[in-house]
C-alpha cells in the first residue's frame, strides 16, 4: 500500500485502500458489508484537556477507560451543555485507546449511526451493520440525544449496548442532559445508562477559564499578555468555544491593526462580546427572585411544606438554578433542604414537562402560565 493510499480511515481509525468509485460517483456504504471510509482527522487528546473543578471527575473517568479498559465502568455517560468538552473527552478516549495495537475502538456520532442503520435496513445488510459495532473493543457514541425521536434506531442501539456491556467492553456516550431528563429516550435505554456511571460537565469556572485561555494563547503570535487573559477570564463566562473564539478574534484584530495586544485593544476587539457576557448568578439570588415575584416570605422554599403553593415554586427555582448557575444537582438539593440530588433532578424534569405542555400553575390566589412566570422571574433575576 502506497503512502497515498493511507489518506482514508475506517470506523476504527485504520487506513484503508481507496477503491475505484462506482458509476454514480458515490462510495459504497459501510452497510453493504464493506469498511466505511473516513477522511483524515486530528483527534483531540486527553493530554490537551484543561482540567478544573467543573470537569475533573469526568476527565478522571475518561482517563480510567484508556488506562484500564477491561476494568472500566460501562456504560459511561458524559452530559452537559454545548461547548464544555464532552466530545473532547470522547475523542481523547479514542486517541488514547488507539495507541494500543490490541484495541479497536469505534467512534460514531448519533447522526452517523442513524444514517447507516437506515441504509442497512433498506439494503438488507443488518448483519454487516451490527458486526462493525459489536466487534469493537470499545464503542464511543457522541450526541445520543439526537436519537430522541427515532425509536427503531434507539432499539438497535440498545441491543448493541447490551451486547458490548455483557462482554465487559467499554461503552461511552455523550448527552446534552442527565439521562433522567432525556424524556424522549426509551425508558429501557435510560435505565441501562443509569446502570453505569453518569458524570456531568459544567461551564468553566473563573480559574478554569483562565487555564483554558492560557492554553489556547500559548505558542502563537502575537503574544497575549497574562493581564489581558486574566481580564478576559473574569469578564467572559461562556463555554470553551467562546473562550477560544475570543483568543482568535483578539489575535486577528491585532494583526489587522498592526498593534500589540493590550487591555485597550482587547476592549476594542471584544467589546460587544464582553458587554453580553452573562454575570454570575448564585443559588440565593434565584431563591430570592422566585420569592419576590410570587410574594413568598424569605426561607419559604427551604421549608418542609409539601403544599403545592411551596413545592411548585421550589421546582421552578430548581429549574432556574440549573439554567442560570453552575451549581450541581447535589448543591441545589442541599440549598432547598433536600437529602439527595435526585430530588433536584426530578424537579427540573417536571418543569421541563410543564414548559413542553405550556402548562399553567396555581400559586396562592393567582394562576400563572409557567413560561410567563419563568420569564418574569428571569427579568427579576437580571434586574
Amino acid at each position: 500500500m502506497t503512502r497515498g493510499d493511507l489518506g482514508e480511515m475506517n470506523l476504527f481509525g485504520e487506513p484503508v485502500a481507496v477503491t475505484s468509485p462506482r458509476r454514480s460517483g458515490s462510495r459504497r456504504s459501510v452497510d453493504s458489508g464493506e469498511t466505511v471510509v473516513r477522511g483524515p482527522r486530528r483527534w483531540k487528546r486527553l493530554e490537551d484537556f484543561v482540567v478544573g473543578a467543573c470537569n475533573r471527575v469526568a476527565h478522571a473517568a475518561a482517563m480510567s477507560v484508556v488506562e484500564a479498559p477491561d476494568e472500566a465502568v460501562t456504560p459511561l455517560v458524559f452530559h452537559g451543555p454545548v461547548g464544555v468538552g464532552k466530545t473532547h473527552l470522547l475523542e481523547g478516549i479514542y486517541a488514547g485507546l488507539k495507541r494500543d495495537s490490541q484495541q479497536r475502538p469505534c467512534y460514531v456520532t448519533a447522526e452517523e449511526f442513524t444514517t447507516r442503520f437506515v441504509s442497512a435496513t433498506h439494503q438488507g445488510r443488518m448483519s454487516a451493520f451490527r458486526r462493525q459495532f459489536r466487534e469493537a473493543t470499545a464503542l464511543l457514541f457522541d450526541d445520543l440525544h439526537f436519537l430522541a425521536s427515532r425509536k427503531a434506531t434507539q432499539i438497535e442501539f440498545l441491543h448493541t449496548l447490551d451486547s458490548l456491556v455483557s462482554e465487559g467492553r467499554p461503552v461511552v456516550v455523550t448527552l446534552d442532559c442527565h439521562p433522567r431528563l432525556a424524556d424522549e429516550l426509551m425508558p429501557e435505554l435510560v435505565d441501562r445508562l443509569l446502570g453505569g456511571a453518569v458524570w456531568g460537565l459544567l461551564p468553566p469556572d473563573a480559574e478554569t477559564r483562565l487555564a483554558i485561555l492560557r492554553h489556547k494563547a500559548a505558542g502563537a503570535s502575537p503574544p497575549i499578555p497574562d493581564l489581558v487573559l486574566r481580564t478576559l477570564a473574569n469578564c467572559l463566562r461562556g463555554n470553551v468555544r467562546e473562550l477560544e473564539g475570543a483568543v482568535h478574534s483578539l489575535r486577528h484584530y491585532a494583526k489587522v491593526t498592526g498593534r500589540p495586544v493590550d487591555l485597550i485593544l482587547a476592549r476594542e476587539a471584544l467589546g460587544e462580546l464582553i458587554r453580553h457576557a452573562v454575570r454570575v448568578v448564585t443559588l440565593a439570588e434565584v431563591d430570592a427572585a422566585v420569592c419576590t415575584v410570587l410574594r413568598l416570605s424569605s426561607g419559604t422554599l427551604q421549608s418542609k411544606s409539601r403544599a403545592w403553593a411551596v413545592t411548585h415554586p421550589r421546582m421552578i427555582a430548581v429549574y432556574l438554578c440549573r439554567k442560570h448557575t453552575s451549581a450541581t444537582y447535589g448543591e441545589i438539593a442541599r440549598h432547598f433542604g433536600a437529602k439527595t440530588h435526585s430530588t433536584a433532578v426530578a424537579a427540573e424534569k417536571k418543569v421541563r414537562q410543564w414548559l413542553e405542555r405550556d402548562a399553567s400553575l396555581s400559586v396562592g390566589s393567582q394562576v400563572w402560565n409557567v413560561r410567563d412566570l419563568i420569564e418574569r422571574i428571569e427579568r427579576q433575576l437580571h434586574h
